[in-house]
């Protein structure tokens, strides 16, 4: 936010002008209100494997990071760019496994890697993606430098989260979205719906059906499950809710079992299929990856 000199760098000029007018325990008293907000809506957020893995409140932060227009355009190029990148490596991995003849990489780091699924080798999913929404973690290293931590292909969760504070942040502090021009986030649900429905398999007729597969309420991303389902207009579901029949998967309604084109899965690779992946998966469905293999369905 500040420059070597104390000045506010470009990005903040106009943030730092609005925060040196505030008066302190007004902020510290919006961030309280914030916190109480995020308590009785029930956003909160539990880490497996730590010592207190209580539920835990979203982080509200007055001072937002600021990316200016100019650093996210050379920034989102990079992105695409990146995860155009992962499908190709995992087109190739699958199939002719070309980088590893090559030599830039060794076959045991691959076969040995725990998310290499030996059962997805020779299949090419719909339209030959295999990473539909990733979640790249981001650092900042300097003025102009990024540097990528992460990229989580499989199951990444917390666009909610952000969600939810910008839209907290506008009703804390309207005047500054007025005051500035400000990128749109909350119309991320409706481009995921979409995105989801472009994927529908060829098959499908009419307006394809989409459902959000979920562990269940135990899991630590759980209040993101519901939010995105909700916020799409989609249903949410369990393993418990599907059941392969006919060559599809179907969905139990209060109609019966009805087809479902595409499933956003929040529901990691080994226990989607405990007829292809674990035999003692609760969470998945029997037979859900014939389906898939079959065509039938689109997986997420």
């Amino acid at each position: 936010m500040i420059n070597a000199d104390n000045t506010p760098r470009s990005p903040y000029e106009n943030y730092n002008e609005w925060y040196s007018r505030q008066d302190r325990a007004h902020l510290i008293q919006k961030s309280k209100d914030a916190e109480n907000i995020f308590r009785k809506t029930g956003i909160t957020f539990a880490v497996y494997g730590h010592a207190d893995s209580s539920e835990k409140l979203i982080p509200f932060d007055i001072i937002p990071r600021i990316i200016s227009g100019r650093e996210w355009r050379k920034l989102a190029q990079g992105i695409e760019q990146r995860v155009l990148a992962l499908n190709a490596f995992l087109d190739d991995i699958y199939h002719k496994q070309e980088i590893i003849r090559a030599g830039r990489i060794p076959r045991e780091i691959i076969e040995k890697n725990e998310a290499f699924l030996p059962e997805m080798i020779g299949f090419t999913p719909p339209g030959g993606v295999y990473t539909h929404i990733v979640g790249t973690d981001i650092v900042r290293t300097g003025e102009d430098q990024f540097y990528v931590l992460e990229d989580n292909a499989r199951t990444p969760s917390g666009v909610s989260y952000m969600l939810e504070n910008r839209e907290t942040m506008m009703q804390m502090f309207p005047e500054l979205f007025h005051e500035n021009r400000v990128r749109r986030v909350e119309d991320y649900p409706y481009l995921l719906r979409q995105s989801l429905a472009s994927l529908a398999p060829p098959g499908c007729t009419g307006k394809p059906r989409v459902a959000v597969l979920t562990p269940g309420i135990y899991n630590s991303a759980y209040y993101e499950h519901s939010f995105l389902a909700d916020m799409m207009g989609v249903e949410l579901v369990e393993g418990s809710d599907l059941r392969v029949m006919d060559g599809k998967v179907k969905m139990r309604t209060t109609r019966g079992y009805e087809a479902i084109d595409v499933l956003y899965r929040r529901v990691d690779d080994d226990f989607l299929d405990p007829l292809t992946f674990r035999p003692d998966s609760a969470l998945g469905v029997p037979g859900i990856m014939d389906v898939y293999r079959a065509g039938n369905i689109t997986i997420a």
